[in-house]
């Protein structure tokens, strides 16, 4: 099974987003259901964080390549739509 990394803070607006978006993505595409996610909180698990390329959550890692990070301009549907092309991009991988 392909396995990304999203790393989120609790209580981060955009990442609470992201995982209402995710759940809708994979109601959506039941294919999107063959990638686990692995949520990491990444103040809970910083050694996880070192050497990672972000600044801004939810930030999303599959195989190192960063595929996706939030930014301050982006709404819902903003977020829904680039981790939909993320997960496009992992099934395709």
């Amino acid at each position: 099974m392909k396995e990304l990394e999203l790393f989120y803070l609790r209580g981060c607006p955009y990442c609470v987003n992201a995982r209402k978006a995710i759940g809708e993505l994979m109601e959506e595409t039941p294919a999107f259901g063959e990638i686990a996610i692995r949520w990491i909180e990444e103040s809970e698990e910083p050694a996880l964080v070192t050497g990672r390329d972000y600044y801004y959550v939810p930030s999303l890692f599959f195989r190192g390549e960063k595929l996706y990070e939030a930014q301050p301009s982006h709404d819902y549907g903003t977020i829904k739509e680039k981790l939909r092309a993320a997960l496009e991009y992992v099934l395709q991988a």
